[in-house]
């Protein structure tokens, strides 16, 4: 008798409907949490990277309008220019380069190159095969190259990780035939 009434009970538990979308709730919530701290996470990253390539493009123009020659000063000013158009979350470096194209042996040469953060400058060796990254130009055309790194840290540990942003801008001088650094020859 007291087996059949604990049979009567189970069978009458099992049968009840009643707190199944609590259940329901509590099992589908994480998921659904975490799924919204991905997405937050994965559109904070695309809109990061976004900032940072915008900062770079303006720094490319800015420099690109100079007709006054360049110094250190300019450049440690343009990073923390960078620094605040992208508002750097950890460590950030700017590398500008003056880049002389000779046509007759298609290869690029460094006029001069100087960097804020730490990043190496670049020599005439380094860029001398460049032609797969860099536009056609016509001879004897310089081209400035800005170059620019950015810890990105995402805000949830979802999935996503710490990478560095890296961007690769070139414009030709505006208003000179060259950006000069310190004088021009």
């Amino acid at each position: 008798m007291y087996i059949a009434r604990i049979k009567s009970a189970l069978g009458g538990f099992a049968r009840r409907e009643d707190g199944t979308i609590a259940m329901e709730a509590m099992i589908i919530m994480p998921v659904m949490f975490w799924a919204f701290l991905s997405m937050f996470s994965i559109f904070d990253a695309f809109r990061t990277y976004s900032i940072n390539q915008k900062a770079a493009f303006t720094i490319g123009d800015s420099i690109s309008r100079e007709t006054a020659p360049l110094d250190q000063a300019y450049i440690n000013g343009t990073h923390a220019m960078f620094e605040y158009l992208s508002r750097s979350q950890g460590q950030s470096a700017l590398r500008v380069t003056s880049l002389l194209y000779d046509a007759a042996n298609d290869r690029f040469s460094a006029d001069w190159s100087k960097t804020a953060g730490a990043r190496n400058e670049l020599s005439s060796a380094d860029v001398e095969g460049w032609s797969t990254k860099l536009p056609v130009m016509p001879d004897g055309e310089r081209v400035m190259l800005v170059e620019t790194w950015s810890e990105y840290e995402p805000p949830f540990n979802t999935g996503l990780e710490e990478r560095e942003i890296r961007n690769f801008v070139f414009t030709r001088p505006r208003f000179a035939p060259r950006v000069c650094w310190e004088e021009c020859e």
